[in-house]
């Protein structure tokens, strides 16, 4: 059963905020790996932001102007905002590097920033099937394994970083840095809810 009445345009600006999504956290990832150019390429994160912020505006003019939509008006505003959300988190550790001259990141930071990428990925996958009504279960289910994953590895940073960091201004900008990382997948988790519901209600 497909969602209806049928308006193709809000599933194309959900991908397209979907993919700036996963832009912006394998950039993200790649400047944790390798912070050489840091400036030049947090302006990226941040320009790749500022197109998901184009797309969520679009999205909500859209659904200003139109009349019958493909699902409940307030499940598109908050799939939009959520998906936003996790973008503008990716953003914001981007420019704590830069803010804080994080020169030299630690590993955790790059393998948080990967879990990031792979709830990315899956909330696209979930986006896509959406106008098809198909089943978004499996990717909502990985999301939040993955967010799982996260609170360990964030767990596991932080205590490391205590018991090891000994300039305390360097240790308040890890813990932080880590502590944006975590929020990001922790959004990803919230827009895949989101995501669910839309799809129970649809079902």
């Amino acid at each position: 059963m497909r969602l209806i009445p049928h308006e193709p345009r809000f599933f194309e600006l959900f991908a397209e905020l979907s993919s700036y999504l996963t832009e912006g956290a394998n950039l993200l990832r790649n400047i944790l790996e390798d912070p050489r150019d840091l400036d030049m390429k947090v302006e990226q994160v941040q320009a790749i932001e500022h197109k998901g912020d184009r797309a969520t505006h679009a999205i909500i003019t859209k659904l200003n102007q139109t009349f019958i939509t493909p699902f409940d008006r307030e499940d598109i505003h908050r799939l939009a905002s959520s998906l936003d959300d996790v973008l503008d988190f990716t953003n914001l550790a981007a420019t704590r590097l830069a803010m804080y001259r994080i020169t030299q990141p630690p590993p955790a930071a790059a393998e948080l920033a990967g879990l990031i990428v792979l709830q990315s990925e899956e909330l696209a996958r979930g986006v896509s099937v959406l106008e098809k009504n198909g089943d978004v279960t499996k990717y909502c289910e990985e999301i939040n394994r993955l967010e799982d994953e996260a609170d360990h590895v964030g767990r596991r940073a932080i205590a490391h970083l205590f018991e090891s960091e000994k300039d305390p201004i360097q240790l308040i900008k890890l813990k932080e840095l880590y502590e944006v990382l975590e929020v990001a997948t922790d959004k990803a988790e919230d827009a895949a809810n989101v995501l669910e519901t839309i799809f129970l209600k649809n079902a």
